[in-house]
């Protein structure tokens, strides 16, 4: 029998290999930074080039990714074995897995029909208006976020199973042409709105507490965001942001299905055939109940902290029990394609961008922007917008919130201070930026490659939107956040 070819498309895979060309060989290495460092600037900027410009699949550019930076040596020069264990130290990120397992989990919910049961119920509540259905996902995360440390588990673990349920229930499914009719529309909203409640609380996405410290240190130990401060300021503008965002999105990518003043009788309906819960339904439910408590840190709040759970191994543990009983069977989990080609391409894209930091390029970029910005002239709050833009669109070059932060927040909060920005208000603005900037790419945190990976959007779709709610939330959160601040006393 014949095997068909499907080779790399030529076009896109010679813009990346031009790409990797020029910054390598024809753009000098800039003072003060290493030449493996820019060497791996190369490798990255190509991938992430292939992956936009879809020269294979993203999974099959991630293992060229990974194989390039193995050969080349960049990470570790002259020790091939180190190179190699660097290439695939991302493998090795707990936050990797988390995504990968969570998405297994949630198969559960739509075998058992569990997931369909939740749907429908939603259905019957908020189901007379796609928009309605859109603030019912909105602040039930919000709920969730105060308690839930992982922005991943609350968007991607516990939200995004019951979106793809209630899109399912109107037969609009991933990867199809139905996608259109809601689920499209959902799944922006399920994904942008998680931005926005990881802004909200300290506690809402692990780098928030990193921020905290940052800030301290950055201040010599003056200004110590507690938790009640935190929440106080972000309170007015994530209300505007989770208010505005919907609306936004309906006008950009507006759902085919917009009335439906049948739906709760239907889904009524619907949950009467469904009949009463089955054992495996009362299994997944119990699974998922477990899951949140883990994952908010339930059992260390009432045990104290020896009881604290890794939300990756509450993951472990989650699927664990499905697998005991019977809910899901190895073969399934073997079988879905998502969640391994996520492990893959996330874990390629985290590990170059981890590397990036470790060998200090990202911090000289920081270092070199806020020098250029001071030479400029420019009075603080300029000098502060500008700062503040570039931290933000950076992230297009980073797989993981907490790499940018770790890598760069420091040297632009110092940089921003030296501006004459007052420190807080540079501070707070910076912090919950690093929670809005998640919504620019398919790749900047761990829900994001959940979300995306169910088919729902196109990459462009899923670019154009979290470029304008970017922009959106950014004025937001400068302009009436900067005065609900000051109305606090804070700068």
């Amino acid at each position: 029998m014949a095997i068909k070819l499907v080779p790399v498309k030529p076009i896109p895979a010679l813009v990346s290999i031009g790409l990797v060309l020029l910054i390598w060989f024809i753009i000098p290495t800039p003072e003060g930074v290493s030449e493996n460092a820019w060497q791996l600037l190369a490798l990255f900027v190509g991938t992430i080039a292939a992956i936009i410009g879809k020269a294979l699949p993203i999974g099959a550019v991630s293992v060229v990714a990974i194989s390039l930076v193995a050969l080349t040596g960049v990470t570790h020069p002259g020790d091939a074995k180190a190179a190699l264990g660097d290439a695939l130290s991302g493998f090795s990120n707990d936050l990797i897995w988390l995504i990968g397992i969570s998405i297994m989990c949630s198969m559960s919910l739509t075998k058992t029909g569990l997931g369909a049961r939740i749907g429908y119920f939603l259905i019957a509540l908020f189901g007379k208006r796609t928009i309605g259905v859109a603030y019912a996902l909105a602040f039930a995360e919000t709920a969730l976020a105060p308690i839930t440390p992982s922005n991943t588990a609350r968007g991607g673990g516990i939200i995004h199973p019951i979106m793809r349920s209630i899109a399912d229930s109107f037969d609009s499914k991933g990867d199809t042409d139905s996608r259109t009719k809601i689920g499209r529309y959902l799944a922006l909203v399920n994904y942008n709105t998680n931005p926005i409640t990881s802004a909200m609380f300290i506690t809402a996405t692990a780098p928030n507490p990193l921020i905290v410290s940052l800030i301290y240190a950055g201040t010599n130990s003056e200004f110590h965001l507690s938790w009640g401060m935190w929440a106080v300021a972000a309170f007015v503008p994530a209300i505007i942001s989770l208010l505005v965002m919907p609306w936004v999105i309906y006008f950009i990518y507006p759902p085919e299905i917009k009335k439906t003043p049948n739906a709760p009788t239907f889904a009524k309906e619907r949950l009467k055939e469904l009949g009463p819960l089955t054992l495996p339904e009362v299994i997944t439910l119990g699974v998922f109940l477990l899951l949140l408590l883990m994952w908010a840190g339930v059992p260390a709040m009432i045990l104290g902290d020896a009881f604290s759970i890794n939300p990756t191994t509450a993951a472990f543990v989650g699927l664990s029990i499905l697998l005991l009983t019977g809910v899901l069977e190895w073969d399934e989990v073997l079988k879905n394609k998502g969640a391994w080609d996520t492990i893959m391409w996330f874990a390629a894209l985290v590990m170059m961008a981890s590397f990036l930091g470790k060998l200090g390029l990202v911090s000289w970029l920081a270092q070199t922007v806020g020098t250029g910005i001071g030479s400029l002239g420019l009075g603080w709050i300029l000098g502060m917008l500008i700062l503040v833009l570039i931290y933000v669109y950076t992230h297009y070059f980073f797989a993981s919130t907490t790499a940018h932060i770790t890598a760069m927040f420091a040297a632009f909060f110092a940089a921003g201070i030296a501006l004459g920005a007052p420190p807080m208000l540079l501070g707070l603005t910076l912090a919950f930026s690093s929670s809005l900037m998640m919504s620019l790419t398919h790749y900047g945190t761990g829900t994001a490659p959940i979300i995306f990976g169910s088919g729902y959007t196109t990459l462009g779709e899923w670019w154009k939107v979290g470029f304008v709610m970017s922009v959106i939330n950014l004025a937001i959160w400068f302009y009436i956040g900067g005065a609900w601040w000051k109305a606090l006393g804070y700068w």
